[in-house]
């Protein structure tokens, strides 16, 4: 019988499960979004394939970075000190304006 890893930490409804789900939410709607930009490449021309492109890449940011968050809320949790994930909000939130200018750019040259 093939043996389960062990826990990071004693209980799995802590804080570090529920930010690896919104985590995951998140990265879902980046690339949810990202598709829905390409159904507007026939009126916006390729700006929309930029924005698609940078919803990808967040997307993927995120998946790519799910792990080691999970590790390093669960090891703070067992130390009883939780710090913020402050680059990948910043990240997240950079992502968005800079899709908000793009989006901007694609509607006034279109």
């Amino acid at each position: 019988m093939p043996s389960t890893p062990a826990a990071l930490h004693g209980d799995p409804g802590l804080q570090p499960e529920r930010t690896v789900l919104s985590w995951g939410r998140t990265m879902l709607l980046f690339a949810l979004i990202g598709a829905v930009f390409l159904r507007w490449m026939p009126h916006y021309g390729l700006w929309t394939l930029l924005l698609t492109l940078v919803c990808a890449g967040v997307a993927a940011g995120i998946y790519l970075t799910q792990r080691l968050r999970y590790r390093r809320q669960s090891r703070g949790v067992q130390q009883e000190k939780v710090e913020a994930d402050v680059v990948a909000v910043l990240s997240t939130t950079g992502a968005v304006v800079a899709l908000g200018v793009l989006g901007l750019f694609a509607v006034l040259w279109a």
